[in-house]
């Protein structure tokens, strides 16, 4: 049985809601075949993207404290050295995955350790696919320090579609692979920053799965 998301609960009790009536005045109202069919097309069509969104996989994680895991679904947009200005203020391997609304949305703990900087940051809504969505767009910033005392970041950032980031931790948390980080609603993207030392392991253009895919092992 497929299983789905909380954080996309009202969000589909309310698609149903809008499917039931589209469907009463099309059929009652309208009493036109032609318009009703087609309302009965697009609304389907609607319900089914928006439940698939909310899909709730259950995955067994493969927990490993040198291995990093993917946080979220979706393809490998950018792997780069950059400086990270929001906290770590040093130079990172940044690695990013793009989301778009046709993958799972849930985004998992890349590493074990201790959440040590959380804040949400207001910004625009570049399509997430783009660079410059990363320092620009409504983001959501999570530092993890590792028991060796290295952090590593997993910025939640919102695309031209996702207005909502959702996320779980607490700062001060102690958190493991297996949890969940957060949910990001319609098309984003993840940015991991790196330590210098990490020996990434996928490729642009690469499909990764959340919690299954190991994106780099750290040193």
């Amino acid at each position: 049985m497929i299983k789905f998301h909380p954080a996309g609960k009202s969000i589909i009790r309310n698609t149903i809601l809008i499917v039931v009536l589209l469907n009463l005045v099309g059929w009652l109202l309208l009493s036109c075949v032609v318009i009703g069919s087609a309302i009965s097309a697009v609304s389907l069509i609607l319900l089914i993207l928006v439940l698939q969104f909310f899909r709730y996989p259950q995955r067994q994680v493969a927990t490993n404290h040198k291995n990093i895991i993917a946080p979220a679904d979706g393809t490998i947009c950018l792997i780069e050295e950059t400086t990270e200005t929001d906290y770590l203020n040093t130079v990172c391997k940044k690695v990013s995955i793009f989301m778009s609304p046709l993958n799972v949305h849930i985004n998992w703990v890349p590493v074990p350790g201790k959440v040590s900087f959380l804040e949400h940051r207001k910004g625009k809504f570049y399509a997430a696919f783009k660079d410059k969505s990363a320092d620009e767009n409504e983001r959501t910033c999570v530092a993890i320090k590792l028991n060796d005392g290295r952090e590593i970041m997993a910025n939640q950032v919102a695309g031209a579609m996702a207005r909502r980031i959702l996320n779980f931790l607490q700062l001060g948390q102690h958190v493991t692979q297996d949890m969940e980080m957060g949910f990001i609603r319609f098309g984003s993207r993840v940015d991991l920053y790196l330590p210098l030392d990490t020996d990434i392991q996928v490729k642009l253009g690469e499909k990764v799965t959340g919690s299954q895919t190991i994106i780099g092992k750290l040193s």
